[in-house]
């Protein structure tokens, strides 16, 4: 049987419809996943009986994540929020890794991780960094990789990709910044921006700052190991 990985889904302001990104769907697939996309539920009752029922949790990219959630007023260039979504993705997030199932997280899905474990993030990196920052918003094709990224040694990101710098995308103005227990900061650009975090007491939670699910498009290898890493995981999962 093929795991099934939930996959959130963002909500398109004025359309009222929730949309999903065709590449989350393909990396899933092509790592021998099955993709079912989650609709933002409110009941603590429903949220639970679906993190019984998936074998994973792919936390996708999408818009800002209201600071309000981590106790801080919004910054002026703080973009679209979806409270619904925010809502429904930190209490799922909480829920699986009490269950202790696998769950893979990029760019905004990242920082439902940290959030999720009592982490912050910077709301806008331009303005609340000091440090010269390399382009975290690239103006290239979505699957071309725009800069690099360190890998920590022995990490769960290390052991996916067997590299220790990595060539990734990019396209986000926020970032992780306080990253609490259990989690680690497993990859970070050269101007310090964390890209990459992960948990040391659970069997698979990886979030990533960047989107593979474009770079497994074109076969980076990288790419493909993360998805590959996570469908095993909740094939595993699944099995038990």
């Amino acid at each position: 049987m093929k795991p099934i990985i939930g996959l959130t889904a963002s909500l398109e302001l004025g359309r009222d419809e929730y949309g999903i990104e065709i590449a989350d769907t393909e990396a899933i697939l092509a790592a021998g996943g099955l993709p079912f996309m989650l609709c933002h539920l409110t009941e603590k009752a429903d949220i639970d009986e679906i993190a019984e029922h998936i074998d994973g949790l792919f936390l996708a990219g999408g818009y800002d994540i209201d600071p309000t959630v981590f106790g801080e007023e919004p910054h002026p260039n703080l973009g679209v929020i979806i409270p619904s979504r925010d809502a429904f993705e930190l209490a799922l997030a909480k829920k699986v890794m009490a269950l202790n199932k696998p769950i893979l997280g990029v760019c905004r899905g990242a920082q439902v991780i940290n959030i999720a474990v009592g982490g912050d993030m910077y709301q806008d990196i331009s303005t609340q960094v000091t440090a010269d920052l390399v382009q975290h918003q690239q103006r290239a094709p979505r699957f071309h990789g725009s800069h690099f990224v360190k890998v920590g040694e022995s990490t769960l990101l290390h052991r996916l990709t067997g590299m220790r710098r990595l060539k990734v995308n990019s396209r986000h103005h926020q970032a992780n910044r306080l990253v609490p227990k259990p989690l680690i900061i497993s990859g970070v650009s050269s101007d310090g921006i964390v890209e990459a975090i992960e948990s040391t007491q659970h069997l698979f939670v990886l979030g990533v700052q960047w989107h593979p699910e474009n770079m497994a498009r074109v076969a980076d290898p990288a790419s493909l190991g993360i998805f590959n890493g996570f469908i095993e995981a909740c094939r595993e999962e699944g099995d038990e």
